[in-house]
């Protein structure tokens, strides 16, 4: 049996090791942030079906293409999310399909990639989702739609992570090299690129083996104390932060010790 290591997981423990414990160890439910995802859904529905369903004998379809994916999406949306899925598609198109010679097909669309690497004796299996694969004259660049209404912050150190974790899997599955990461923003038309190399590679195997020494043998946690910890859903139980830590609730799974199995989710 193996662990199943995703991309998030990796993020978290690189975060904090205790809060990896608390959500994947214990299973504590953290606090969830729920907002209206149906249009980010459509959009990204639309997209796949934009790329996977054009026949490619014509170079680059007509904007009507892109108006047909979209009506095949809208299902329950609001007269004004159709207007504004339809605004994004639109402006997607002039940016990103109308501008070049020839639309590519992709290697792939909506995928889901797996890819294996043992330390310290455990066996993981990398586990990650893509929206969109393309070919790149020297390799690969994987494509992730976002539909956040501005570029988002992220610490280079979790992108590293995402990075070379995919890096390892896609080697893996396409015998191929990630070349980069691509970050499309479609409210705003703006791309975001971020290159891909072995560094990001060895970043992520050298993570993954810190987190084998923990369930292997140390079983420590030790929480990282940092700004982090201001939106903590543990806080309260940990004890970096607490005199006195509450105790865990009794719906906490009890200590594992060795699991066979991590779960993804």
């Amino acid at each position: 049996m193996s662990y199943a290591l995703s991309a998030a997981k990796l993020q978290t423990y690189h975060r904090c090791p205790r809060a990896y414990y608390y959500r994947y160890e214990r299973r504590l439910e953290g606090s969830a942030f729920y907002g209206s995802a149906a249009l980010g859904t459509s959009l990204h529905q639309a997209l796949a079906q934009i790329y996977q369903d054009w026949h490619y004998q014509d170079p680059v379809p007509r904007l009507d293409w892109i108006e047909y994916c979209w009506n095949q999406q809208i299902g329950d949306l609001s007269p004004s999310q159709i207007a504004e899925g339809r605004a994004i598609l639109r402006r997607y198109y002039y940016s990103f399909i109308a501008s070049q010679s020839a639309m590519r097909k992709p290697l792939a669309v909506e995928g889901r990639i797996q890819g294996n690497l043992q330390v310290e004796n455990l066996e993981f299996t990398l586990t990650g989702r893509y929206d969109r694969l393309d070919y790149c004259d020297d390799g690969l660049e994987l494509i992730d739609y976002k539909s956040a209404k501005e570029i988002e912050t992220i610490d280079p150190e979790e992108v590293d992570l995402q990075i070379g974790l995919y890096y390892l899997a896609l080697e893996q599955r396409y015998q191929r090299h990630l070349k980069q990461m691509s970050l499309l923003y479609l409210r705003t038309g703006e791309k975001v690129v971020y290159e891909a190399t072995t560094r990001h590679r060895n970043r992520v195997e050298q993570v993954i083996s810190d987190l084998a020494i923990e369930l292997r043998r140390d079983q420590q946690w030790i929480p990282f104390p940092g700004k982090q910890c201001q939106r903590c859903a543990y806080a309260r139980y940990c004890p970096a932060l607490q005199r006195e830590p509450e105790p865990l609730p009794e719906a906490a799974r009890p200590e594992p010790g060795l699991q066979l199995v991590l779960s993804l989710n």
